[in-house]
């Protein structure tokens, strides 16, 4: 029997509290850590800093996945997005197992949002063919996530053979409870929280988490488990909750 796949998604801006005051990355990576992930999903990802591996003291001395990976994930993927004077940012995925291909497309709507989609393909233990991990973070405007969520569909369809488990995971930015309707008919996935507890996860602010922000939407997986990560522990660290799923081959 194939154990399940412990996944996580994670908006963690760029590894510092809300407001940008603390540095937050060390408490990042040893609560990751208590997870039991193997493959995780990153968001607003610090590839580099002049300004703030300035200003803050323990600013880790590489790019905050390749720190997060640590001695757990031993393959990585980094996805560059925005680009700045100062460095740049993206989404990331960290896996426990071999990540065959990877490759980010961009999916930016319009001049003002640099946004990317991060395509890894995962060699997991017990399953036979390749898992597609596909990771993005969306745009703030309607009508851009609109053009993004074409672009994922048509990247899907390309991409990724109908018999191959998918997870399509990251911050959505979608306010108004939209994407997963499309996701469904276009696509043929499930929302991992809608599935199993009848509703999409609140994950933003953390503090007080109000808006459905960050999803999991999974095929060819059944769903053991879903869960919201808040509390004082997580919190402190990012202006968004932490979802973690246990998935099974379906």
């Amino acid at each position: 029997m194939v154990s399940p796949l412990h996944i996580a998604s994670y908006n963690i801006h760029k590894g510092l509290s809300q407001f940008n005051r603390r540095l937050t990355v060390h408490e990042l990576r040893d609560r990751l850590g208590t997870l039991g992930t193997d493959i995780v999903f990153l968001q607003e990802v610090q590839g580099s800093h002049g300004l703030r591996a300035s200003r803050f003291q323990h600013w880790p001395n590489r790019p905050q996945h390749e720190f997060l990976a640590g001695q757990i994930y031993t393959d990585f993927a980094y996805g560059k997005n925005c680009i700045y004077d100062t460095g740049h940012h993206g989404n990331a995925i960290l896996s426990r197992y071999k990540i065959l291909t990877w490759e980010n497309e961009d999916i930016s709507a319009h001049a003002f949002e640099s946004r990317g989609m991060l395509h890894c393909e995962v060699e997991v233990p017990g399953i036979a063919v390749p898992v597609h991990c596909i990771n993005v973070h969306l745009g703030l405007t309607e009508r851009g996530r609109k053009r993004q969520l074409a672009m994922i569909a048509a990247r899907v369809r390309a991409m990724v053979p109908d018999n191959a488990p998918l997870i399509l995971a990251g911050d959505f930015n979608d306010w108004l409870v939209r994407t997963g309707r499309f996701f469904e008919d276009e696509l043929g996935l499930v929302e991992v929280f809608e599935a199993h507890h009848g509703k999409s996860a609140r994950s933003y602010p953390s503090i007080l988490p109000m808006f459905q922000l960050d999803r999991i939407y999974v095929r060819r997986f059944s769903i053991q488990a879903a869960q919201v990560h808040t509390g004082n522990a997580w919190h402190r660290i990012s202006d968004h909750a932490a979802l973690t799923a246990s998935l099974s081959p379906a």
